[in-house]
């Protein structure tokens, strides 16, 4: 197997598990107010929080920074939290275009504090042999593959939901929303590292 191949899969494996539920829930909470026409938009907004993972990777692996993954686990559920509470508070029911708004800038930051959390597991596997830099551009690769996917899968269901079964949207993402807030709320509860 390739070396693309190996750091591949170990990055879209990272998001396509049951083991990264609040992955996914942050990333329905990033996008759900997204629909099939705003894919360009979609797909900035993604990479932005890649780009985000990207760094916290690197700078965990180089041992730049370092923190508890109890901390890490807690402000992930923070940053779920946040986003899908920006969504109830949003009476909008699309974000600006072409606008910097919260939703991209806090896409970005909240993508570092998801990258740490994967930083220990990609640190066992990648270790500090050769090609450290090119095994994290293919687990990254991977992790951006997983996200589109997701996102994907997300817009499929926003235009059907819309479009087939003509559902309001406003009330379509308070309900999703709400229900992400709540669980992210359970998670934040057990996950609290104090």
């Amino acid at each position: 197997m390739s070396q693309f191949s190996i750091y591949f899969q170990l990055g879209f494996h990272h998001i396509v598990s049951w083991g990264a539920i609040d992955h996914i829930l942050f990333i329905i909470a990033l996008c759900l107010k997204y629909q099939f026409a705003d894919w360009k938009r979609v797909l900035i907004l993604i990479t932005a929080f890649t780009i985000g993972h990207a760094i916290s990777l690197i700078a965990s692996m180089f041992q730049l920074i370092s923190f508890s993954n109890s901390w890490i686990e807690f402000l992930i559920t923070i940053t779920i939290l946040i986003t899908a509470f920006h969504n109830v508070l949003n009476k909008k029911t699309s974000y600006s275009k072409g606008k910097i708004t919260f939703i991209y800038a806090s896409a970005l930051v909240f993508g570092l504090i998801h990258g740490l959390a994967f930083s220990s597991d990609l640190k066992m596997v990648i270790g500090n042999g050769d090609l450290v830099w090119l095994k994290l551009l293919f687990a990254n690769i991977g992790i951006e593959a997983a996200q589109l996917l997701f996102v994907f899968i997300l817009l499929l269901v926003n235009l059907i939901c819309l479009r087939i079964i003509k559902i309001n949207f406003r009330e379509y993402t308070l309900f999703i929303s709400s229900a992400i807030f709540g669980i992210a709320l359970y998670l934040s509860f057990i996950r609290q590292p104090f």
